[in-house]
Order: C-alpha cells, then sequence, then structure tokens
C-alpha cells in the first residue's frame, strides 16, 4: 500500500508538471529556446511559483546567472577534495554536501591510484546541473573504489559573480551552472590530468543528469573520442527536457535547502537553458547522431523520473561503431521507486554501473525497494 501510494502520489505531481508545462509552452516564453534572455527569465518566474517560504518567513527568489544572451558568464572547475563519508540516503548525502560542498565521494581523487590488469581504465564522475560530486556519488564511490577501480571526480560548471543576486546568501554546492561547452573543456584537461596520473590511456564516464550530456560534448566537440571506451549514465539530458523538469530540479533542492539551513536563492544558470528540449545546443550536439564510434553506451533511465520527463527521451540510438545499451530501471524491478536525485543512491542502479564496467565479477542486477524522494540505499 505504500509503495501504491507513492506511486498515486508522484503520478499526480507529474501529471500537474506535465499540464503547466503545456501551459506555459503555449504562452510561448518558456519555449522560447531561441532567446536565452527571456527562456531564463522563464525559468526563474517557473522555480519561484513552488518555492516555500524559509522559517524566518521570508521568501525565496530564482536569480538568473548569466550576462546577456550573447555574453553568458563563463565558469570553472576544481576536483573534489578531502573524502566524505559514505552515504546511502540521498537526502543525508545532501545535507553534508551542503556543509562540505568541495568534498570528494567516499573512494574518489586518490591520485596515486594505478589501475589494474582487471581494471585498467579510471573511472571519471560527472555530477549534474546543481549538484556536486559528493551528493551525487556518495553512494556509488566507494563501490567502484571497493571493486578495486580508480575513481576520480570533479566539481565543473562552478559559477562567477551573479547579476542580479550580489553577494547574498548562495547555496553551497550548486555546480554545473555554466555553459556546457565551457564545462567540456573543463572535463577534457580533467580527462587528460586523470590519464597522465595513472599511465591510462582511456577511462570510463558514469554522468548523472547534466553530466551524461557533458560527457556526450567532450566526445563529439571536446577530442574524447579515442580516451573514452564506456559512458554509463543516469537520468541524462542527452536530448533535452521540459523547462518545468528543469524548474522542479531547482526547486526540490532549494525547498531541501530551506529546511535543512535557512534561506537561499537558487540559481537559474546557463546550463540549465541550454537543457530546454529543442534549444540550438541540442541541435549541435545531436546534429551528426546520438554517438560516436568506439564507445560502449549503457543509458538508464526512470519511470518516477520527475525531471527528465518524458524518461525515454535520456536513451540513444546507436550510430555507427557504438553499442547502446537502453535500460529502464524499473523493468523486473516494480520495486525500485527511485526519482532523478535518489536513483544515484539505487542498489539496483549501482549494479548496472558494476555490470556495465565489470561484467565478469558482477553479473546480475541487483532488485530491491529504493524510496522515492528521500534515496535510502535499498531501505529506508
Amino acid at each position: 500500500m505504500k509503495q501504491r501510494a507513492r506511486t498515486v502520489v508522484f503520478g499526480t505531481a507529474m501529471a500537474a508538471a506535465m499540464i503547466m508545462t503545456a501551459a506555459m509552452s503555449a504562452g510561448g516564453a518558456a519555449a522560447d529556446v531561441e532567446n536565452p534572455d527571456a527562456t531564463a527569465q522563464a525559468l526563474a518566474a517557473a522555480i519561484d511559483s513552488g518555492l516555500r517560504a524559509a522559517p524566518d518567513g521570508r521568501m525565496p527568489q530564482a536569480i538568473v546567472d548569466s550576462g546577456s544572451s550573447s555574453d553568458w558568464r563563463k565558469s570553472t572547475a576544481t576536483d573534489a577534495v578531502g573524502e566524505g563519508p559514505e552515504m546511502s540516503a540521498y537526502l543525508a548525502a545532501f545535507a553534508y554536501g551542503l556543509i562540505h560542498p568541495d568534498a570528494a565521494p567516499p573512494g574518489a581523487n586518490r591520485w596515486d591510484c594505478k589501475p589494474s590488469a582487471d581494471h585498467p581504465r579510471p573511472v571519471v564522475l560527472l555530477h549534474g546541473s546543481w549538484l556536486n560530486a559528493y551528493d551525487t556519488f556518495a553512494f556509488l564511490s566507494p563501490q567502484l573504489a571497493r571493486a578495486g577501480m580508480c575513481v576520480f571526480a570533479v566539481n565543473f560548471g562552478r559559477s562567477g559573480l551573479l547579476d542580479g543576486g550580489g553577494f547574498g546568501a548562495i547555496m553551497p554546492g550548486r555546480y554545473g551552472v555554466g555553459r556546457i561547452e565551457d564545462s567540456s573543456r573543463q572535463l577534457a584537461i580533467f580527462v587528460d590530468r586523470v590519464r597522465a596520473a595513472t599511465g591510462a590511456e582511456q577511462v570510463d564516464i558514469i554522468g548523472h543528469s547534466q553530466g551524461g550530456t557533458l560527457a556526450n560534448h567532450y566526445l563529439k566537440f571536446e577530442g574524447g573520442q579515442g580516451k573514452v571506451r564506456e559512458l554509463v549514465t543516469y537520468g541524462a539530458t542527452h536530448h533535452g527536457t521540459s523547462l518545468m523538469g528543469i524548474a522542479t530540479l531547482g526547486r526540490a533542492i532549494n525547498n531541501l535547502g530551506i529546511d535543512i539551513l535557512g534561506f537561499y536563492d537558487p540559481i537559474v544558470g546557463a546550463a540549465n537553458i541550454q537543457q530546454a528540449v529543442g534549444s540550438p545546443f541540442y541541435t549541435t550536439l545531436n546534429a551528426g547522431g546520438d554517438t560516436v564510434p568506439g564507445v560502449d553506451y549503457t543509458v538508464v533511465g526512470s519511470r518516477h523520473d520527475e525531471v527528465m520527463n518524458p524518461y525515454e527521451m535520456t536513451f540513444l540510438h546507436a550510430g555507427p561503431g557504438a553499442a547502446v545499451d537502453n535500460i529502464t530501471l524499473q523493468d523486473g524491478c516494480d520495486q525500485d521507486l527511485s526519482d532523478h536525485l535518489t536513483m544515484m543512491y539505487s542498489p539496483r542502479a549501482a549494479s548496472i554501473a558494476l555490470h556495465a564496467l565489470d561484467p565478469v565479477a558482477y553479473p546480475e542486477l541487483t532488485c530491491t525497494f529504493n524510496p522515492w524522494l528521500i534515496g535510502g540505499g535499498g531501505g529506508l
């Protein structure tokens, strides 16, 4: 009954979101992906519409992190440093990531790690929009490290000064907001550092949400082809998502922050506008097809993903010289109720990554209950 109730609640929320998306698109502003400034303001308004008041009564307000439509503000990347604790629940990891926004997920960024014969390629972890390396991978990273893999993580797309936001209190650790093209160049530098440190010719990449799209851009436009063997993505915005989907993510993260630490302004970054379905970014990204030769893709989507909707848009079509395995998380495992954020705390999702990277040692997929919204590594 509890699972059924959660499903009903989720379905109701999704229906409301789809209705709101259609209404906003009909109005024009929210779907104006050819005009980044208009789209940014529409997204800020969509986020504002669902924000809760802080305990002291103040109302947060979304702010746009950009210059003009022709001068999107650039961003930077930094290594995740100082390993945080292993977590089995998303909410706990999110809270820790607010206080330690630059923490490395456990097992990651051990720069003296040398790949073994069984695992010759290091694994690079890429978080999504408004997230960071720790709160995304505090569950998966240590499992990869215990499996004998060298694991590395970077916080990309860190925003510069904020237009309209000044120096007010900004929720810490909300990265992945800079232009995806800039983040792609940051990733290229990071991958080359990992290859140099480990002596490996190639890496494998695991990307969540925007992280999967970023990996695709790196493969196609920043010299990644030939340097990556396996790409595993979760809820990746490979073909874009609705503006309301992006707004849902922003509200969810900000409302969690209000509950935990008080009042913050959410950031509307350039990357979030680029991920609106039909944007010029996707026209360029997918003009030559979804894939590049020489890469094996494992693409995971969840039926309960309230951000990447419809979730099937995450799936890829294999082009020449590439292999694609599109996986719906609930196929054969209905009790996994993972949504966009909590899928990274799903034992089944973790087993998919382990199987993709080492099918001999991990031939079977796990199936266990993982709660929607909370995420508990298989339990409450």
